[in-house]
Order: structure tokens, then C-alpha cells, then sequence
């Protein structure tokens, strides 16, 4: 234990995740040994982060207006649309240029354990954009883990009521219990490449045309 303001550095970077007590207390060293420059801007940084960046309206992505990059470009493939749980798995998709089309994130996997269920993630905003014509394929890329295949499901069952609209899921390449963002962007290509196919387009019957 340390005296005041070092040991509530020391608390409050152990707090970050992925941070342990150990990890905490070098890098609160690093911050005191390091030039009061350096120091000042990380710490405007962070102000600068939580005072701009918001979610799009659109797609729930990390923006600094209203919508985000994603959204605005209209070079986009409208017609497909990407769900994933969280804005960092969108960055670790970009990278493998195998997508073209737009996002949805959920902003977490359903977690019954941690009381996180449907009702807390932005599904009602995803059936909402699904409302118009225009989107024809849903990709889930959620993380190959129980919540994620369980958000997966969740989801697939959600959508089996819209007619023309194809539900792909990313496939091999990806290791189960592992998370979008540690994956590399050779492994996230072949997953892209090889998704398979959870639901199908319905075809209007010949009763239904008529």
C-alpha cells in the first residue's frame, strides 16, 4: 500500500479491464517517472473522449457527430448489415477489407448471469432498420462464445419472420471462447469468406403474388 494520491492512481487504473494489482502499480509508476507533457496529454485525451465521442444514432457505432463514418459513406453496401456486439468488433472487421456493407452493434451479448437480457441491447433499433426493403442479408458476428451463440440464436429466432432477408453467421477460423478482437485479419477474412448460411430468404408463393 501506498500513501494518497499514488495508491489512488494505483486503485483507480486497477479498475481498467484486463488491469491487475500488479499491472496497476507499474504503469502509476511509469505516469510519475514520465515528462508532465506526456502526462498532460493523455489526460486531455481523455477528456476529449468523453466529452466528443458518442454512438451513432444509426448503428450504435462510436462517433464524433451524429452518425458514424460507417454510416456516412455512401459507398456502403445498403444492403447487407453486420451485427456485432460491440464497437471494437466493427474496427476488427474493417480490418480484413472484406466487408463492405453497414453495422449494427448490440452493445453487449445477452448474459442472464450478469442480468443482461434482450430488453438491454438494441434489438428493437436493429428490427427498426430492417423495417425498410433495402436490407437483404443479416450477418451475426457476435463472439464464438455461450453468450455470443446465445445472442446468435436469440437473434436468428427474431428474424425468422421477415420475408427476404438471408441470416448468415461468420464461420471456421474463429476459435470458440475466443473474442472478434484478438483475432488476426487473415482468420477474420476466412470467417468472412466461409460464413454459413442460418436462414434463407422466403420465397412469396404463387398464392402470395396473386
Amino acid at each position: 500500500m501506498y500513501d494518497g494520491a499514488v495508491q489512488d492512481l494505483i486503485d483507480e487504473l486497477g479498475r481498467l479491464p484486463g488491469i491487475g494489482p500488479k499491472s496497476a502499480q507499474r504503469m502509476a509508476f511509469h505516469l510519475l517517472a514520465a515528462d508532465s507533457a506526456d502526462v498532460t496529454r493523455l489526460v486531455q485525451a481523455i477528456q476529449a473522449v468523453k466529452d466528443k465521442v458518442r454512438f451513432c444514432e444509426v448503428c450504435g457505432n462510436v462517433a464524433e457527430g451524429e452518425r458514424c463514418r460507417v454510416c456516412l459513406d455512401p459507398r456502403r453496401d445498403q444492403h447487407s448489415i453486420c451485427v456485432v456486439e460491440e464497437p471494437k468488433d466493427v474496427i476488427a472487421i474493417e480490418r480484413t477489407r472484406e466487408f463492405r456493407g453497414l453495422y449494427h452493434v448490440l452493445g453487449g451479448a445477452i448474459s442472464p448471469m450478469d442480468g443482461i437480457g434482450p430488453g438491454e441491447l438494441r434489438f428493437t433499433e436493429l428490427m427498426t432498420r430492417l423495417g425498410s426493403d433495402e436490407v437483404t442479408e443479416v450477418i451475426v458476428a457476435t463472439d464464438p462464445n455461450l453468450e455470443g451463440e446465445a445472442t446468435a440464436s436469440y437473434l436468428v429466432r427474431l428474424l425468422a419472420g421477415f420475408e427476404g432477408i438471408t441470416v448468415s453467421r461468420l464461420a471456421s477460423g474463429l476459435p470458440v471462447g475466443g473474442d472478434l478482437e484478438y483475432a488476426d485479419e487473415v482468420t477474420l477474412g476466412r470467417a468472412f469468406e466461409g460464413r454459413r448460411v442460418m436462414s434463407r430468404a422466403k420465397t412469396p408463393s404463387v398464392s402470395e403474388v396473386g
